[in-house]
């Protein structure tokens, strides 16, 4: 659709229908007066890599940090040094990963890997796994 016609159909409605779409969906609307700078976009399209859903320049992709992810979980008590080792904390945070992206318990095994929580190389082996 063409943002104006977006905009001019938010426009025509009243404020209950407004309030509705605002619970159903959030603060979508809010992206209708957005200014988008097509020139970054196409940068940043140009960097996404949709496989690991994170920005990749040559062999570092840029994913969240062990430290970022609890923080925006929030589950402070895990330990940086220790996150890869099986913290009591570790379930906790897998089970608000499944939640946030929706994953069954049947896909966690397969797509949930903490390696990938941390600014560093893009293994070749695991790549040629995907």
């Amino acid at each position: 659709n063409n943002l104006q016609e977006l905009k001019e159909i938010w426009d025509q409605w009243d404020d209950e229908t407004k309030k509705l779409f605002y619970c159903d969906n959030g603060d979508l609307p809010y992206l209708l007066n957005v200014k988008v700078d097509k020139y970054l976009f196409r940068a940043l399209a140009q960097y996404w890599n949709p496989t690991y859903s994170c920005f990749t320049f040559g062999k570092v992709d840029l994913v969240p940090t062990v430290e970022e992810c609890t923080t925006l979980l929030r589950c402070p008590r895990i330990q940086a040094d220790k996150a890869y080792s099986r913290a009591a904390s570790i379930p906790t945070i897998l089970n608000k990963l499944m939640s946030i992206t929706g994953m069954s318990e049947k896909e966690k095994g397969r797509r949930l890997r903490f390696e990938y929580l941390r600014v560093g190389y893009i293994p070749q082996s695991t790549m040629a796994h995907r």
